[in-house]
């Protein structure tokens, strides 16, 4: 699909390439990937915005060479760069399809292996399917109580859960996992999906709610019709890459799956090794769709209706990797040691190599937390500028905003001026002041109080006290108070004396 002035790309270069969790995202056509001098060349963008790297073999920080789209070119040389710094190479498309991955391999166990292609015969299977499905639905159920706050549908979700330890099928365990799923997802169709006001005219309207997990497009989540689900599938896609990864680290079968079924061109141990972590995925979306808003240019929808993601935007959501790859990790070794567990005299104990909990173990060390998933761009919910965090507006669009609270809040105190009560308080007040008026005579003014004494000696000093200090002195309202302390108003002289006891004016 070519470049369209309706589509515009915003530059993507920033200050350094590879980003602090190592994670370099390449997008645009007529991407390269090569070798050049010994260093890894890279070029990537659209039209005049070119984007070119170079990176030595030496402190690059490269750990994931991400490339979204198929328009370009990858050298084996490039790759053997990739294998030899122990960096995983990962192309994908912004619909949601893993189309490649590769990365470091470990010299695999034949045993294990063997252990992983009879694991239904040695019972490994059911026990996995069972674990990896009961984390799965915990997760689910916290999303559903605390994200959704919808109890109803977390009751449901961990009755399933409760039939999980009976089931003595992997068929059985596939249809709770789905009956869960189907309440699970119906208690997002409603979820409101906000903009920015700048956008709403030029909005679907199927994109202002989540709606079915379901694409109409194709029966499946495959090709969603809204920017939720093909934001959700992106997400899916990367943690689907890094699930080949580490099962292939561990010497491990991607394709030998123990829950989904063998299918061509698909690996199912990946998608097996997914289940746990997907509510984590779904948890982060749902933050941020509940946040703030999306904004209109992030995505553009093709003819045939299928929503995708610009080149800017996938680049922006490339950098949770590390998140999803922490996640993947205690799941895919937990899998291979139950694959190991069944092999006679396994004696030597499974490496973690993902994690390296035993190395820390022998350290005494513990394992560190895992890092908070990247936050996405805040955008202003006027305009769809990004605007800086913690901010919901942008300059501009701030001034029309706190026009309109102001007009609000003006409306507002007009109705309530005129209740009932308000007027009940405003006789009140003012038969408190006639009735001190009545009983105040000069003759009980000190004779050094005077005109002169008030203008030159107790009103500059009124400057230095507060307004709740004047207006309790006085008794009168703190916006009174402020005109008095300024000059604009002058109060009645027999409020003179209380205010030169205040300021400390000796009499």
């Amino acid at each position: 699909m070519a470049a369209s002035s309706t589509l515009p790309q915003h530059d993507i270069s920033r200050k350094s390439p590879v980003n602090r969790s190592g994670i370099l995202t390449l997008a645009g056509f007529g991407i390269k990937v090569r070798m050049q001098s010994g260093h890894l060349e890279i070029e990537d963008g659209i039209g005049p915005e070119r984007r070119k790297i170079k990176l030595a073999r030496v402190g690059h920080g490269l750990k994931r060479l991400v490339c979204i789209g198929s328009d370009g070119f990858v050298s084996l040389a490039a790759l053997r760069w990739l294998a030899d710094q122990d960096a995983a190479f990962t192309m994908l498309e912004r619909d949601g399809k893993v189309l490649a991955v590769t990365g470091p391999v470990r010299p695999s166990d034949a045993k294990l292996r063997r252990a992983q292609a009879l694991a239904h015969s040695s019972g490994a299977a059911l026990r996995i399917a069972r674990e990896l499905i009961r984390q799965k639905l915990t997760a689910q159920e916290q999303v559903a109580r605390h994200k959704l706050l919808d109890s109803a549908t977390a009751d449901a979700i961990a009755q399933f859960r409760a039939d999980l330890p009976t089931a003595d099928s992997i068929t059985t365990i596939r249809l709770i996992e789905s009956q869960a799923a189907r309440v699970y997802w119906s208690a997002w169709r409603t979820l409101p999906i906000n903009f920015p006001r700048k956008d709403e005219s030029r909005l679907p309207a199927h994109w202002r709610s989540f709606g079915a997990r379901i694409s109409p497009l194709t029966g499946s989540p495959r090709l969603a019709a809204n920017p939720p689900n093909a934001i959700l599938n992106y997400l899916y896609a990367l943690l689907e890459s890094e699930a080949r990864l580490a099962a292939a680290a561990l010497g491990l079968d991607p394709g030998l799956g123990v829950l989904h079924v063998d299918t061509t061109a698909r690996d199912s141990l990946a998608c097996d090794l997914m289940e746990p972590v997907r509510p984590l995925v779904d948890a982060y979306l749902l933050d941020w769709i509940i946040r703030q808003p999306l904004s209109r240019g992030w995505f553009f929808e093709e003819r045939d209706g299928n929503c995708r993601l610009m080149g800017p935007f996938a680049v922006r959501l490339s950098e949770t990797v590390t998140t999803w790859r922490r996640a993947i990790a205690p799941v895919a070794e937990w899998v291979a040691h139950t694959f190991w567990s069944t092999i006679r005299k396994s004696d030597i104990p499974f490496a973690t190599r993902l994690t390296q909990n035993k190395k820390r173990e022998v350290k005494g060390a513990a394992s560190p937390p895992p890092p908070p998933a990247p936050q996405p761009q805040n955008v202003c919910q006027g305009c769809g500028k990004v605007v800086a965090k913690g901010s919901t507006h942008c300059a501009t669009c701030a001034v029309e905003v706190s026009r309109e609270r102001m007009l609000k809040i003006a409306r507002q105190g007009r109705t309530v001026a005129h209740e009932a009560r308000a007027s009940a308080r405003r006789r009140e007040t003012k038969r408190r002041h006639d009735l001190a008026l009545r009983n105040w005579s000069p003759s009980d003014q000190p004779d050094w109080l005077t005109d002169e004494m008030y203008a030159n000696q107790i009103q500059p000093r009124l400057r230095d006290a507060s307004l709740s200090e004047i207006a309790s002195a006085i008794g009168v309202s703190i916006l009174y108070a402020s005109d008095i302390r300024r000059g604009r108003r002058r109060p009645h002289p027999r409020h003179w004396q209380a205010l030169a006891g205040l300021v400390r004016v000796p009499g």
